[in-house]
């Protein structure tokens, strides 16, 4: 029997570590690794407040090599039981996707296995050495066939690693080892689902070196339809193969083909290789269809694997090769699906994993109502800006813009975002994503015209960046960048939604009617990706439309659970009067006049759009709800920070008895304000938003749970110094407490606790920390001096 006193890092320096390594699980070996964290925490938000929570760690993970991961260990204390840490370790063994997971207390070990679904319970000297779990896990594996050859290849195969390649996380690792390993058991439609911020191209990037590296695969094509989502891959994270790397431009190539056969990764616009009217250039650059082996599509929701997509024709042309698509939202529609032609994904990790461990940036929704949200109706017979008289009916948030242009609401907006700007941060990035490419120029202007002092000091403050401003377009690599601050707000339609790596975006803005929830998560997308070092770990989305009703469709996969009361607005079908629609796929008719499909008709001029100017229809925002989360990921639609706060003292303190009694037994009362930093309130930062800066932590809390009068701080220390209480001490002694009450009143309570405060002035002008302490005859006697202090600060009624 081992000391049931041990702790468990006791435990396992004594007992765990040595018996493992005695079986070949080396530490300084690439075969075993100590106190690994593997997600970095979530982050909760709180009002304006960040809180991020503790990491996982895992005891010990061992591996077969640094590629791939086969077991995990839990350790626990000699009072727990063998078994106890087994369900932990089971937890973590399914996050790591690993096979063998243990739990020990330094008396023996509890083994679960994954692959025959058994546990059994041994003894501390017969834990598996290394090459019997090994040998175990060739032998259990792919329910009981063992690896194939292709398999034992590329598990042997190691990640690309360098001096400026991170480590891959642990969901990456998976989506890899995942994907390479279907590959090797012979699957050629492949389908992973990674949420945007995680890293898809890095995970490409390392499947294709494994697969290379591994012989499995010798030519590789990666398929994507806009040049940004090319260069990106190329200069970032596909930079270690760059001499092996190729973009296709077929005006250059088509006249040298054997230098275009030098290379062994070909990245491609699909529009590179379809050509014009119906050209199939793929077919004139490469003759043999089976010249590439892999084939990666990347965002593969966007229509590559449609049946009538002419971007299809690339896959069936090279269909002999593996197809691998990439992509954040498989779409699955009536007319198009990702996982029928895909299968079914081999990994997800989606935006609500990503949240849970903290690497994405969890966010909050301001949803805002105008005056004319729900309804707008014109006067009878009013006119447009043109003279035309308006068509009289009920005009909502799915026509303005679409169907008609109410001009005093992009004013409204654009000062609505404003204000929101003002009171957080100016620079923050911004996208507004607009109706349409008009409705995205008008924003601009609207929004230039609300921050004319920034665009003063910089036009491109705002700028448009649409499919069609080669202006705008020119600036996207300028609003990407972490470095560049400018352009801050960027107006566009559809450009940015979708692919485009905005990591500093901080503030998304709705403004255009979606449907789609493809569309939706790629959007809230653009908002998702953590940037700590500059400062961004959340984002807020800003919606004008109640698209965020969306959160509440059972198909988000989001951390967001909405109010039971928020209104949900569904779309019904106006044929069958369902939502969705179930009516049957119609074909496209042959014009009744020429006959032809698409009709040639010669078209009337395009129609314009009602205007209304300000005269004729006045906004204004007349409600806004702000949604945030406590720690258990529940939306607290109306509940302000103070009632946040409040919520969690009185949860835990029912009365101010019992705080007070709580608060007296704290030998220091900074701790307090740790405590509740652990549940996301941040004291000091709520004073300063309160006004309340200059009050003690013990009379806001009060104040705030319980509604008590608040003493500044400054008022108990001059009540202090008013007693006779200090009489008892020498006078450099009591130079040394009014020092310290002086210490209090300006910066708080911490600063009588800090035995630091000491080698500061006034103090050092008295003399070293231990001639002070000389002063109360030792340390215990200053120790017990301010003890002593704090008690009359807190007697002040």
């Amino acid at each position: 029997m081992i000391d049931k006193n041990l702790t468990e890092e006791d435990v396992k320096f004594r007992y765990i570590s040595p018996a493992i390594e005695a079986k070949g699980w080396t530490k300084d070996s690439i075969f075993m690794e100590q106190r690994v964290k593997f997600t970095d925490g979530k982050i909760n938000l709180h009002g304006n407040f960040v809180h991020r929570e503790k990491p996982k760690f895992a005891d010990y993970i061992l591996y077969i090599n640094k590629a791939t991961p086969i077991a995990i260990i839990e350790a626990k204390d000699a009072n727990h039981s063998v078994s106890h840490g087994l369900q932990q370790a089971m937890e973590y063994a399914k996050m790591l996707d690993v096979k063998f997971a243990f739990s020990s207390n330094g008396e023996g070990f509890a083994m679960h296995d994954f692959l025959t679904g058994e546990e059994q319970i041994f003894g501390l000297d017969e834990f598996p050495t290394r090459d019997e779990l090994i040998a175990r896990y060739k032998r259990e594996i792919n329910d009981g066939d063992g690896l194939t050859e292709k398999e034992e290849a590329v598990i042997n195969q190691p990640f690309c690693t360098g001096q400026n390649i991170f480590p891959p996380r642990y969901y990456q690792r998976n989506a890899v080892n995942r994907t390479v390993d279907f590959i090797a058991r012979g699957q050629d439609r492949v389908l992973l689902v990674m949420a945007t911020g995680t890293g898809k191209t890095y995970t490409a990037f390392q499947i294709i070196w494994r697969l290379l590296k591994s012989g499995l695969n010798k030519k590789v094509l990666y398929l994507a339809d806009r040049n940004i989502l090319v260069d990106q891959s190329i200069q970032q994270d596909f930079r270690p193969l760059e001499k092996d790397i190729h973009k296709i431009d077929y005006s250059k190539d088509k006249d040298k083909p054997e230098e275009l056969l030098a290379y062994k990764v070909y990245f491609a616009l699909y529009q590179q290789l379809i050509g014009q009217n119906g050209a199939k250039n793929y077919e004139e650059l490469f003759p043999n269809p089976e010249y590439f082996d892999l084939v990666i599509v990347d965002e593969c929701h966007r229509g590559s694997a449609k049946d009538d997509s002419s971007w299809r024709t690339i896959l069936d042309y090279f269909s002999s090769a593996t197809h691998i698509g990439m992509t954040a939202t498989p779409k699955e529609t009536r007319y198009q699906s990702s996982i029928s032609y895909f299968g079914e994904p081999v990994y997800t990790y989606s935006l609500k994993n990503g949240i849970d461990d903290g690497f994405l940036a969890p966010f909050k929704v301001i949803n805002i109502t105008t005056n004319i949200g729900d309804e707008w109706r014109p006067l009878k017979g009013q006119t447009d800006i043109y003279g035309n008289v308006i068509e009289d009916r009920i005009y909502n948030n799915s026509d303005y813009d679409y169907n008609i242009v109410i001009e005093d609401r992009h004013r409204e907006v654009a000062e609505e975002i404003t204000k929101y700007l003002k009171s957080t941060d100016r620079m923050a990035k911004t996208i507004v994503f607009c109706a349409n490419e008009d409705h995205a120029e008008l924003m601009r202007v609207a929004l230039t015209n609300a921050n004319a002092d920034m665009c003063k000091n910089n036009p491109d403050y705002v700028v448009r960046i649409t499919g069609s401003d080669e202006y705008g377009k020119g600036k996207l690599d300028y609003f990407i960048s972490v470095s560049s601050k400018y352009p801050v707000i960027a107006t566009t339609s559809k450009l940015l939604s979708t692919g485009v790596d905005c990591k500093m975006v901080k503030l998304i803005v709705l403004d255009q009617q979606i449907g789609s929830m493809t569309e939706f998560k790629q959007i809230i997308g653009r908002g998702t990706r953590l940037r700590p070092n500059e400062g961004k770990l959340s984002f807020s989305v800003m919606d004008f439309r109640n698209v965020t009703r969306l959160f509440a469709d059972p198909d988000w996969d989001g951390p967001v659970e909405i109010d039971p009361n928020y209104p949900s607005q569904p779309s019904f079908c106006p044929v069958c009067g369902q939502s969705p629609c179930v009516c049957p796929p119609t074909e496209p008719k042959p014009c009744h006049v020429c006959g032809q499909i698409p009709c040639v008709c010669e078209q009337p001029p395009k129609q314009l759009k009602p205007v209304v100017d300000k005269d004729g229809c006045s906004v204004k925002v007349i409600n806004k709800v702000v949604s945030v989360y406590d720690t258990n990921g529940k939306l607290l639609r109306t509940e302000s920070i103070t009632d946040y706060t409040k919520k969690n003292i009185v949860d835990t303190y029912a009365t101010i008895e019992t705080f007070t009694s709580r608060w007296k037994e704290l030998k220091k009362k900074g701790e307090m304000a740790e405590m509740l930093k652990e549940v996301g309130i941040d004291l000091s930062a709520l004073k300063h938003e309160q006004g309340m800066d200059d009050v003690d932590d013990f009379d806001f809390i009060c104040h705030i749970a319980y509604g008590k009068k608040t003493l500044t701080r400054r008022e108990r220390a001059e009540q202090v110094k008013k007693r006779d209480v200090f009489s008892k001490y020498g006078e450099m002694a009591q130079a040394v407490l009014v020092a310290l009450l002086d210490k209090y009143m300006n910066e708080g309570i911490s600063e009588l606790e800090n035995l630091s405060v000491l080698k500061n002035d006034p103090f050092r002008q008295i003399g070293s920390p231990a001639t002070i302490a000389k002063l109360f005859g030792g340390k215990d006697g200053y120790l017990e001096a301010v003890n002593e202090l704090k008690e009359l600060i807190y007697n002040v009624a």
